[in-house]
């Protein structure tokens, strides 16, 4: 048994014309078993070796300019970087903190190199950076992860362990590319005869000298039953949450009720300032006053800004003048069959056009971006107010903001994480969809950039949209939402002749014609599934 380690070697250290990569063993006695090409891998990198370790090992062993030697279980962790210019660098961490050169990949290859890690380690990307990711070795008890990752369960110290495998996680450096491998089966008490902290016996993970992406990392259980979950009553009282001074005494107990059954119109321009933090929970009516006036004059002081731009500033400005654009082209198609946007000068389209134009104010390193206009609609119809509404804007887009980045890298995180749950949660229909090469979920891409909102009618998504502000029962209950709707649709794509093009087609028709409450309580089951699992 040697230990897998990195050998990293230019091409001008190694003197080689052609790119190559070569597996190499060495015995017992340090004598070369045999040297392999690998043809399936690209080029500019170099070695891995199963090499024996030796009593007093050093981590990081140079063996030129450039070139070093490290063994994978002293990786800690792996960036992936890119030049303007769109070359990828690796920038790689040990866990004694030795420092290591960047590693250039200047005619691609790094997704060859990730693919042959994760034969000997796993990859497990950082929930705080999508670019980051944390090495761990296959048998490790690190592997034993909660949910937290996902930012599934509401307690951070969740039981609830996660033992799953991610190949290839470092696709996702290349757009919405495959997942073939996720997490199956979750748990049992560590008492059981089944669970395995430790290196894996029969119940566990299939040999590293199999094929990357049909690895499987499995406690030996399978999910318990789904229970049934029924929707409540929406909040329809609002005057009795609150004390002689009008702070809101059960903040908890609202968030409870909205998330049970939503809020009755009446009640939802005020109960939104809360849930999407314009006004403390624990605010007076009097310290409301005067946020209220802070907050107006800060708005219109922004607004001024753009608004006092000339004609020939603004040629001279070019991401304004896009800005202006794309607001502009938008606002003219958002939500038009709605009495406040529709028909021609309507004074509902100038207040969602100048509510996004001074976001671009408030936020110069986001602007704007094709889909906040469907945001704010829906935050301007409630509280027919156009600072109001801006205020909410903000404080809706500080839980979405990451969707409109232009790396893009939270999407694609999301989906990720969306593959993993559907694959623990329904295999079958996960491989299905993954069969049809949309492994991905791309279809699933615009339900999770604007939280559903071309998804259901105007009406429901104020229902939905506030059950989702509530952030119960968990922080990421969007993904859950996606499960279920995909869930809800397994009769009609398994057993049809779909391909990927009639799959996104059937997608795309789903719009209005998914019934919320079966969708939340769907999703609302999944999470008590899973949270059911937690280790006693």
């Amino acid at each position: 048994g040697g230990e897998p380690s990195l050998e990293w070697s230019p091409l001008e250290d190694a003197g080689r014309s052609t790119p190559a990569v070569f597996y190499t063993k060495k015995d017992g006695e340090g004598g070369e078993e045999d040297t392999n090409f690998d043809p399936g891998y690209e080029p500019d990198w170099a070695v891995i070796s199963n090499v024996k370790r030796a009593r007093e090992p050093v981590p990081v062993r140079n063996t030129g300019e450039w070139s070093f030697s490290l063994p994978l279980s002293e990786l800690y962790s792996l960036r992936r970087a890119r030049f303007s210019l769109g070359r990828n660098y690796l920038v790689m961490t040990s866990r004694g903190g030795h420092p290591l050169p960047p590693l250039h990949f200047h005619r691609g290859g790094t997704r060859g190199l990730l693919r042959a890690l994760q034969r000997y380690i796993v990859l497990a990307p950082s929930p705080m950076d999508g670019r980051l990711f944390l090495a761990y070795p296959h048998d490790s008890g690190a592997l034993s992860q909660s949910f937290d990752e996902l930012n599934l369960m509401d307690d951070g110290s969740s039981d609830l362990v996660s033992r799953f495998m991610q190949d290839p996680y470092a696709t996702t450096f290349g757009g919405f590319s495959k997942v073939t491998n996720f997490f199956r089966g979750a748990l049992r008490p560590p008492d059981s005869p089944h669970h395995t902290m430790g290196a894996p016996g029969a119940n566990g993970h299939t040999s590293m000298e199999e094929e990357p992406g049909f690895e499987l990392i499995t406690c030996g259980a399978e999910l318990g039953p789904r229970p049934e979950v029924l929707r409540g009553n929406p909040l329809d009282k609002w005057d009795e949450f609150l004390d002689p001074e009008g702070r809101v005494q059960n903040p908890e107990k609202i968030k409870e009720i909205v998330f049970r059954g939503g809020i009755i119109p009446s009640l939802r321009k005020e109960a939104w300032k809360f849930l999407l933090g314009f006004y403390p929970w624990n605010s007076t009516t009097k310290e409301r006053e005067d946020i209220l006036r802070t907050k107006t004059d800060e708005y219109f002081r922004m607004k001024v800004q753009w608004k006092s731009v000339s004609e020939g500033q603004e040629m001279r400005n070019s991401l304004l003048k896009g800005y202006r654009n794309l607001i502009e082209r938008d606002v003219n198609r958002t939500d038009r069959h709605n009495a406040f946007f529709s028909g021609n000068d309507n004074p509902g389209l100038t207040l969602l056009h100048d509510v996004l134009m001074t976001y671009c104010m408030y936020n110069f390193d986001l602007g704007y971006v094709q889909g906040m206009s469907d945001l704010l609609a829906p935050l301007l119809f409630v509280t027919q107010n156009e600072v109001e509404s801006f205020w909410c804007l903000t404080g809706f887009m500080e839980l979405v903001h990451h969707n409109f980045e232009e790396s893009q890298e939270a999407m694609k995180q999301q989906l990720l994480q969306l593959s993993l749950l559907l694959k623990a949660l329904d295999p079958e229909l996960c491989d299905y969809l993954d069969s049809q090469d949309s492994g991905s979920l791309c279809f699933c891409f615009r339900w999770l950039l604007i939280w559903f909102k071309r998804e259901f009618s105007f009406e429901d998504i104020l229902h939905l949209w506030e059950v989702m502000w509530t952030r119960l029962p968990c922080d990421n209950f969007h993904l859950l939402l996606a499960c279920s709707i995909l869930e809800s649709q397994r009769g009609e794509l398994i057993g049809s002749q779909h391909d990927f093009n009639t799959i996104l087609k059937h997608i795309n028709e789903l719009t209005m014609k998914l019934d919320l409450n079966t969708v939340i309580c769907g999703a609302e089951a999944i999470y008590l599934q899973l949270a059911m699992c937690k280790v006693g």
